[in-house]
């Protein structure tokens, strides 16, 4: 059966304030994070990591998301328009964020924050990257109410039509991508951390799912219409984002499992 949307993308007004969704789901997710990481501190002995230093974790993190996100939206997709307005990289309110962006911003704040607390790299991603399919599946649904990020034209019976793009059934891509990328993804990384693999596994095997899970949804996406398809009607600047991402999971599982992490 066909869904028409027509959800608002504001979840409450309070005079001339409105209150998105799509930002409810970001401070949701990270309250989330913060909670579920506190919990296994405590729980579990294999980490020794104090409630300060979560904080601090996911501060820098949402920092991170933040910067990398915007910036990478700006080299990865709109590199000409931003370099011709500047100053218009600071309106983050008009949209235009990049998860590869955000993922390197992370990369490199985790990096600095190992160093200064005399911990291994691939130690602190392998417990980060457990909770990060939690803000992934919040975050699309943020998407799927704005109406963004959706997909291409389809008769099938889960079609939905988006009032704010045009009255054409399309497929819902932003909750394929919640469901792989949040949802699976988060029990698939839970299934492979009860067998307390080597340092390094567990991040490896996010980035080689989430590459895979993006890939495949890019085949139903729109893209920016900016930017449109690269090359022959179906390659993506997300497919091509993914391809690298995929091969260094790869590669780190190799170093993994050769007890070099």
């Amino acid at each position: 059966m066909i869904y028409t949307h027509n959800i608002h993308p504001v979840m409450v007004s309070i005079g001339s304030i409105d209150l998105y969704w799509y930002g409810a789901m970001y401070a949701i997710s990270f309250l989330l994070i913060d909670y579920m990481m506190k919990r296994e501190i405590v729980i579990s002995a294999e980490y020794k990591f104090s409630s300060s230093f979560i904080d601090h974790l996911v501060f820098l993190s949402i920092i991170s998301i933040i910067l990398g996100g915007r910036l990478g939206y700006v080299l990865f997709y709109n590199f000409e328009y931003y370099s011709a307005n500047p100053l218009k990289i600071l309106f983050i309110w008009e949209g235009g964020m990049s998860f590869h962006g955000a993922l390197i911003g992370i990369c490199i704040s985790l990096f600095i924050l190992s160093i200064n607390n005399q911990i291994k790299f691939f130690k602190l991603t392998d417990f980060l990257v457990i909770f990060i399919p939690i803000g992934l599946f919040l975050g699309r649904v943020g998407n799927f109410i704005n109406s963004e990020l959706f997909g291409a034209p389809t008769y099938s019976n889960w079609g939905v039509i988006f009032p704010r793009v045009d009255m054409i059934p399309r497929h819902p891509s932003m909750l394929y991508e919640a469901f792989l990328e949040g949802l699976l993804l988060f029990v698939i990384l839970l299934f492979i951390k009860k067998n307390k693999p080597d340092t390094g596994v567990l991040t490896s095997s996010f980035l080689i799912f989430y590459a895979f899970f993006r890939f495949c949804v890019e085949l139903v996406r729109v893209p920016d219409s900016h930017i449109g398809y690269l090359y022959s009607g179906w390659l993506t600047m997300g497919m091509i984002l993914s391809v690298p991402m995929f091969f260094v999971g790869i590669l780190i599982y190799y170093y993994s499992k050769k007890g070099k992490m």
